[in-house]
């Protein structure tokens, strides 16, 4: 017999509010059983979700003035616990790293990890492992990123170049737009073997006339938070923002990009046969996924999921840092005119290009580096760890299950650590330091640390210093007329990466000899 509409109404409430009794009972029964960190009391369903502002990171740092570096929250039905000073920060990535390197299953990792089988989602064990061991002994090796360097070179000599036609035209220059067209052209070439133009033209992703661009923006955007059903189970069925009809989308006009690139490299291994040399990334990865020696295969989705980390990973962390550090000088042009100077005794006025091999000559430019990334990690809250047993931190109980995050944003700013300027713009701090960014330095991780840190730290910092070097040695910057650097706006806005929310314009002026920009 047919039940009618109202009954099925009442059966939907009616689960609704037994689940509701169950997680409030469970929740104080965890209370009574853990010693869990300090923090505020959550409201019954959402947790503490009522505090959590449009920028997270902000907001728990604000919390974590109340209750402390180590804080308790609940977001939904999720126990989450934030470390917001290097000394708790530790705890999860130096002395419990392997205890806490397990990723949480979210909506996002199913959809845009295919199925958490990517880099980012995965679950610790062999198949993660098998993959890291590739970034760091192939892909990123310094082997191969010196093997690489001339396409880096090449493609920023073409964007200088373009930067040269834009000032001749004495407006400014969203700078955004030559970084990423840059950025996105090295990794296409370095991943898929051919630039990102070219494959947008050979395998588009159908109704996105920006291709890669698209897509690189959206995978940042929809990995960048929860969805409510991660949060409050119950409620997923709803999908009351929208998110998972934007992954399901998303994820059904990737299958088809994706599986034209492997397939097209898949054709040529066979072509080729004996002959084939790996020309680039997915090339190697399908060389590695036919290794009967794996300790855990390697399927078609995962090497779809790996291509799409190694295409999205760059373009946006790159250009989003050079971006704010380009800002930065433009409202302290003390710093500007000391990067300039050095620039100029290192590398002179008669040599366009500053190479990667200037780097380390420069270290005042590295200084400004390092406090760009402390003020404007691109990552403030570290992708979220999860506690794969029950564990103690700091005389308090952290419960398996629990999802931990690092809160580099705050880290940057603790005065304990940074002094009473810690949120002033002083790249001096860090000249003769020998704090790193290389996650050895827990007060400094905009790539994080351990087991889950960014396998392409390597090839960022590479990108960053050079790009940042040819732009101040080629240019003089200034801000556009009636824009004034104490009033340069400097919001962010919110994803996985936290760009800022307005773009930033600049006038760009020539300031060496003409025939070298030819």
């Amino acid at each position: 017999m047919e039940l009618p509409p109202w009954a099925s109404f009442f059966g939907v409430v009616l689960a609704s509010l037994l689940l509701l009794v169950s997680t409030l009972h469970r929740r104080r029964r965890l209370s009574r059983k853990y010693n869990l960190p300090p923090g505020p009391r959550p409201l019954p369903v959402i947790g503490n979700l009522n505090l959590i502002g449009p920028l997270p990171h902000q907001s728990v740092h604000e919390l974590s003035k109340s209750y402390g570096p180590l804080m308790s929250l609940r977001y939904g039905s999720l126990p989450v616990v934030i470390a917001s000073s290097a000394d708790m920060a530790s705890f999860f990535l130096k002395t419990h790293d392997q205890l806490f390197s397990d990723r949480p299953r979210t909506t996002a990792g199913r959809y845009t990890g295919f199925n958490y089988s990517d880099m980012m989602w995965s679950s610790y064990g062999a198949y993660f492992r098998q993959l890291r061991k590739f970034c760091k002994t192939e892909f990123f090796s310094t082997a191969r990123l010196k093997a690489q360097e001339q396409i880096r070179e090449t493609e920023v000599r073409a964007m200088m170049g373009d930067i040269y036609v834009a000032a001749g035209k004495a407006a400014p220059v969203r700078l955004m737009d030559h970084l990423f067209q840059l950025t996105i052209n090295v990794i296409s070439l370095m991943v898929l073997g051919k630039k990102h133009n070219d494959v947008d033209q050979e395998n588009s992703l159908p109704g996105t006339p920006e291709g890669f661009k698209w897509m690189i923006e959206e995978f940042f955007s929809l990995s960048g938070g929860f969805d409510v059903g991660d949060m409050i189970p119950w409620l997923g069925w709803l999908d009351l923002n929208g998110h998972v009809r934007r992954m399901k989308r998303y994820r059904e006009m990737l299958d088809p990009f994706l599986d034209n690139v492997v397939d097209e490299h898949s054709e040529r291994r066979l072509r080729e046969g004996e002959d084939f040399v790996a020309m680039d990334a997915v090339d190697m990865l399908l060389e590695l996924a036919d290794d009967p020696n794996l300790d855990v295969p390697i399927q078609r989705d995962g090497v779809k999921a790996f291509t799409l980390n190694l295409l999205v990973g760059l373009p946006d962390t790159t250009s989003v840092t050079v971006e704010w550090a380009m800002s930065e000088l433009l409202r302290h042009p003390d710093a500007l005119a000391k990067v300039t100077e050095e620039l100029d005794r290192v590398i002179g006025r008669e040599r366009l290009m500053v190479t990667e091999g200037d780097i380390p000559s420069l270290p005042y430019l590295q200084a400004v580096t390092k406090e760009t990334m402390r003020l404007h990690p691109v990552a403030p809250l570290l992708t979220p760890r999860l506690a794969r047993e029950d564990m103690s931190v700091a005389g308090h109980d952290v419960p398996a299950g629990t999802m931990v995050f690092v809160n580099v944003w705050a880290i940057g700013r603790d005065p304990a650590t940074w002094g009473h300027d810690a949120g002033e713009f002083r790249p001096e701090r860090f000249v003769g330091s020998s704090v790193d960014v290389k996650g050895q330095h827990l007060e400094l991780l905009p790539f994080g640390s351990g087991r889950r840190m960014c396998p392409g730290f390597s090839l960022g910092l590479r990108m960053v210093h050079v790009l940042l070097a040819n732009l101040v040695h080629a240019y003089s910057w200034k801000l556009p007329d009636g824009v004034f650097r104490e009033k340069l706006s400097m919001e962010e806005t919110f994803g996985l990466t936290v760009p800022r929310k307005v773009r930033l314009d600049a006038v760009a002026e020539p300031r060496l000899p003409a025939h070298l920009y030819a």
